[in-house]
């Protein structure tokens, strides 16, 4: 793929025409070590979609989420990224990050030793700011509560809503989730759900994983399937959860 045929591809926000995607992913490999993971995946997310990618244990999700974001680990070796119009492929993680790429990973990675409110305002610290401390506590209004208190010795549900919070407190333009309900119980899923159907509303842009695939499929407007590092499925959300031999063969629900 050209440049020039790349960033027509990927211009969706710039041009308006909401038809195009707004991250195109195409062909994308990527190693830990010698390890194959990620084999020739692509996908497309439009502005203001929520896409699942879903897929068994060892599936390769985590590590495409890790590709997009630019992470040392998995390392790409072919494929391109583009996020608006931009090439992201050629990028280290903190150029994605400013670039608008936000990950939440799966274990929060909350500073120790800094409270909730300075996780947050050390998120802002470099240019590129997102939502302000009042926004951010209009939508978050447990942390509001506890917001002089420790990051680290928050709930395992409240460690989660500080994660998301703080990739808001970025300029945000690609949200990625992973497995935010794991490890939570169901009042506190609830909770993140409505946080995350918030999220929704206003229109950010966001790849979820999830093994509750029930929950990320109830939230989202298309989903991709993984198996084995590579795409077996891609459509709506509503056609995975109409399908239950697609669900049995793939997802094991």
């Amino acid at each position: 793929m050209d440049a020039m045929t790349s960033i027509d591809v990927a211009s969706g926000s710039a041009s308006g025409d909401l038809a195009q995607p707004f991250l195109s992913v195409r062909n994308v490999h990527a190693y830990y070590g010698e390890s194959y993971i990620v084999q020739g995946v692509s996908l497309d997310v439009r502005h203001g979609e929520i896409l699942a990618l879903l897929g068994r244990n060892g599936a390769g999700k985590t590590s495409t989420l890790r590709t997009i974001a630019r992470l040392d680990d998995p390392h790409l070796q072919r494929g391109e990224i583009w996020l608006d119009g931009k090439p992201i492929h050629q990028m280290r993680s903190f150029e994605a990050a400013r670039a608008g790429i936000q990950l939440v990973p799966e274990d929060r990675r909350i500073i120790q030793g800094l409270t909730v409110e300075e996780n947050l305002m050390l998120a802002q610290v470099a240019p590129g700011r997102g939502w302000d401390l009042d926004r951010i506590y209009g939508h978050f209004p447990r942390l509001a509560e506890r917001r002089r208190q420790e990051g680290t010795t928050l709930s395992g549900g409240e460690q989660q809503m500080l994660a998301i919070a703080r990739a808001l407190a970025r300029d945000l333009k690609l949200l990625l989730l992973d497995e935010p309900y794991e490890g939570l119980a169901p009042v506190i899923v609830q909770e993140i759900e409505r946080i995350l159907n918030q999220i929704k509303s206003l229109g950010i842009t966001t790849i979820i994983v999830e093994q509750n695939a029930v929950a990320a499929l109830k939230l989202a407007d298309r989903a991709v399937i993984l198996d084995t590092g590579e795409v077996a499925f891609t459509g709506t959300a509503q056609e995975v959860l109409d399908n239950a031999e697609l669900r049995r063969e793939y997802l094991a629900i």
